[in-house]
């Protein structure tokens, strides 16, 4: 491997119609990788996952397999958990990845975080030895979903064409162009003050709602962690207190917290803290342990929504 390619990351996006279109582009791309001794992983969607299995025969083996419905259900949690895991295992060597976080049962909850990783891979893998391809649905997708691909990734392709997207800019500045203001909570949702004296009681609250609203008892000590974890960064972060929200939207239970803070990086929750470092991980087990996580933040606070499924 020489110097230059190295250090080199390359993130295109692959613009498909079909089933046709996605194999043509994505099977060559994985056995282009295998044939280079590259490292190999492929993150898709579950219908996508088994059909590229099938094409690639016994050259399947080769590869890591991650169903992205489960693995990156959150967004928030594919960068540390699917696609820098798959990295850093192999420090050493480049390597190749397929990672569709996109796809068309996604909610427009979701899509905003998802945008958000999408613009935020560029940061978080820059300068590393690396190939993302992200496909894109474009017979499925909202069409608005596909421009932003645009401005997501610095090259775009479809099975026989590949060119430079004059619309790419600077990731972290697309990144910040998706932190809206979140909707507000129903009038019916139930709120309990969050602070040094009260997080064992939030904690419980929130747990107890989450019950009641028919959140599965196995993921109840889940939802107890990751309020734990936003208290925290409430308390030592956001002013030393915040307000906590729980109610059921659809088929999830929701939860909000509130505080005075400002999240300056970007990146938080996304990149793991260095092994001896004392902190840095709870936005980061957040993402872990929930199917979606929100987040607003301005100078005048930092709003935190978590969904969990029932």
């Amino acid at each position: 491997m020489t110097a230059s390619t190295l250090h080199t990351f390359a993130h295109p996006a692959l613009l498909y119609r079909d089933t046709d279109e996605y194999l043509d582009a994505t099977v060559p791309f994985v056995r282009d990788g295998l044939a280079a001794g590259e490292p190999v992983a492929v993150a898709v969607p579950t219908a996508n996952l088994a059909l590229l299995r099938r094409a690639l025969g016994p050259d399947e083996e080769r590869v890591v397999w991650r169903d992205m419905t489960v693995a990156g259900r959150n967004p928030g949690a594919i960068i540390p958990t699917v696609l820098l895991a798959f990295a850093n295992a192999h420090a050493d060597q480049r390597v190749r990845i397929i990672g569709e976080p996109i796809w068309a049962g996604r909610t427009s909850a979701e899509y905003p975080a998802c945008a958000q990783h999408e613009a935020l891979i560029n940061s978080a893998f820059a300068g590393r030895a690396a190939t993302i391809l992200c496909p894109y649905d474009v017979s499925a997708l909202d069409p608005a979903w596909v421009d932003d691909a645009h401005r997501t990734h610095p090259v775009m392709e479809t099975a026989t064409l590949r060119w430079d997207s004059p619309r790419y800019t600077d990731p972290v500045a697309v990144a910040a162009g998706f932190n809206q203001p979140l909707p507000q909570p129903p009038p019916g949702a139930a709120s309990v003050t969050v602070d040094l004296v009260t997080v064992r009681g939030a904690r419980r609250f929130a747990a107890e709602r989450a019950t009641l609203a028919g959140l599965s008892e196995a993921r109840i000590p889940d939802l107890a962690l990751a309020i734990n974890e936003l208290a925290a960064n409430s308390i030592r972060h956001g002013g030393g207190s915040g307000r906590l929200a729980v109610w059921v939207e659809d088929d999830q239970v929701v939860c909000q917290l509130q505080d005075g803070g400002f999240l300056t990086d970007p990146l938080a929750g996304r990149i793991p803290p260095p092994i001896r470092s004392s902190g840095g991980r709870g936005l980061m087990m957040v993402n872990q342990l929930c199917d979606l996580v929100r987040v607003h933040t301005t100078t005048s606070g930092t709003t935190v929504r978590i969904y969990m499924r029932r």
